[in-house]
């Protein structure tokens, strides 16, 4: 069991959960991230988790995997409508038209800003210099659905052409991607991923 022991003190959404959503609070979330498939990969499951929770969407993340090419956004770009009629069928993603074209729509915008910038994890990491935000909350109840910073990465990515990028969402994926460190100061991990660097 080593880490993963009931002792350890966790962020209050993660308590109580499966052992993947556990091993996603212990491993990945706010830990910095600085590969564009990566990016690619939170891009979706954020867009998709809008209206449902983390959990629905975590237990389908290895589905999303196969269906999308491995988050690869050149090969996701290239879906047709033949395509898109076979992933709402597919009954291990969330099959809702809206989400599944915005997940074609978002990779056709991708290499605009890989372009542009180099990579796309260059561009996230310029909003704040290359340096990851270290918030100080005590409680979930602390933590913000969004703030000013997610609002203007949001006004960015939707002039960008992205979708499913709102600032609520784009706050989402700030704080599963390291750009913002939002585990509670009681968290095991919070010392762990405020040790990190960004860029």
């Amino acid at each position: 069991m080593g880490r993963r022991q009931q002792d350890l003190v966790r962020c209050e959404w993660v308590q109580g959960t499966f052992d993947e959503y556990v091993a996603y609070h212990d491993d990945e979330w706010g830990v910095p991230i600085h590969d564009d498939i990566q990016w690619f990969e939170f891009l979706v499951l954020e867009g998709v988790k809008a209206g449902l929770s983390w959990s629905t969407v975590l237990k389908k993340r290895e589905n999303y995997r196969k269906a999308l090419d491995g988050f690869d956004p050149a090969k996701v770009a290239r879906h047709d409508k033949g395509k898109i009629a076979r992933l709402l069928k597919d009954e291990g993603i969330i099959r809702n038209r809206l989400k599944v074209e915005g997940t074609v729509r978002n990779a056709r915008a991708f290499p605009a800003v890989q372009e542009e910038f180099g990579t796309f994890d260059n561009h996230a990491w310029a909003f704040v210099d290359g340096t990851p935000v270290q918030n100080r909350w005590r409680t979930m109840g602390e933590v913000p659905a969004q703030t000013a910073l997610a609002e203007t990465i949001s006004k960015d990515l939707k002039k960008r052409d992205f979708t499913f990028v709102g600032p609520t969402i784009c706050y989402a994926l700030m704080q599963a991607t390291g750009i913002v460190n939002d585990h509670t100061t009681d968290s095991y991990r919070y010392k762990q991923i405020a040790s990190l660097r960004g860029r």
